[in-house]
């Protein structure tokens, strides 16, 4: 067998500033730390956290009076932020800064009273937290059929944004179906969808042509680790999406030739590297990194950490 290991894979920049955020916090002021929603979507970083005393809530009320709170990747809305300041949280603000930027969107069109449609998944984090900061001019779309549904009056200005993990095949399609019902729709100013979730996308698309199965680490529950899964899918090439190497079925491997092992935004590279052990051992593979293009990004720690900070050393 060889496995083709897709480079770039694994956490991107707004992952890593993430979980530094509560990394930090933590050797700051220790438990009891919370987290509103999962900081990111992988099971194995969650539990961690939770190993050394992060609570993770999808309530505000949950955290107690004064207490800390860390904002997940995903960003909140307005009404999170008022709650918290209601309840004196300590607000720290790990929100990426790609998904901030389609916050501002949102702001910016709806202040110049704009019908915004929204592309993506209603019920994921990022999404509620983007409708959130105009909900009476935001349109949720999911499909090219519910883009033909929508029933925006013909006098309205139309901006359209993404969610920043979409698939790259569903937002085109969605898009070009926005562009034909409403002509003079305007564009975001740049791409929603988020550089790292392209680039794992693009690596899978390009390695999956000459291959006989996709494997994607990341959790059920990350968009983008999914919409991988999709990629290779919607290439004819099965995919499967594991948490870690106890997921993986051999009978899935039966045949297989050649392999592309890629992991989402979300996922720990050590988890990786124990898929890539037991392919070696259980079936003799070899590898090769294929790299698809280089990532340089990385984002600086949130003013709100660096002022805790701060506060924490004047004391």
């Amino acid at each position: 067998m060889k496995v083709l290991l897709c480079n770039p894979r694994g956490f991107c920049a707004g992952v890593n500033m993430a979980i530094e955020c509560v990394d930090r916090v933590l050797r700051l002021q220790g438990p009891p730390l919370y987290v509103f929603h999962e900081i990111v979507h992988n099971r194995h970083v969650v539990r961690e956290f939770e190993q050394r005393g992060v609570t993770f809530v999808d309530a505000i009320d949950d955290v107690p009076p004064g207490a800390t709170v860390i904002y997940s990747a995903h960003g909140v809305s307005p009404d999170i932020r008022r709650a918290a300041d209601a309840r004196n949280l300590v607000q720290v603000d790990a929100t990426c800064p790609l998904v901030a930027k389609v916050h501002q969107e949102a702001i910016r069109y709806a202040r110049k009273q704009f019908s915004i449609v929204l592309v993506g998944h209603r019920n994921h984090d990022e999404i509620v937290g983007t409708v959130g900061e105009a909900p009476d001019c935001t349109y949720v779309v999911e499909s090219v059929a519910e883009v033909e549904a929508l029933a925006i009056p013909d006098d309205h200005r139309i901006a359209y944004l993404t969610q920043t993990t979409l698939s790259l095949d569903d937002a085109e399609a969605i898009i070009a179906a926005l562009k034909v019902k409403f002509p003079h729709i305007q564009a975001p100013m740049t791409e929603d969808i988020c550089y790292a979730t392209t680039n794992r996308q693009w690596a899978v698309r390009d390695l999956a042509a000459g291959a006989d199965l996709v494997l994607v680490v990341g959790s059920q529950n990350s968009s983008n680790s999914r919409r991988l899964v999709e990629t290779a899918e919607q290439r004819g090439v099965p995919g499967y999406l594991i948490d870690d190497v106890s997921e993986l079925r051999d009978e899935w491997l039966e045949g297989v030739e050649t392999l592309v092992l890629t992991a989402g935004a979300s996922a720990p590279e050590h988890l990786v590297q124990d898929v890539l052990a037991h392919l070696r051992r259980a079936h003799n593979a070899t590898v090769e990194e294929r790299e698809v293009t280089r990532e340089h990004l990385n984002f600086e720690l949130p003013i709100s950490l660096r002022v805790l900070a701060g506060s924490r050393d004047g004391a």
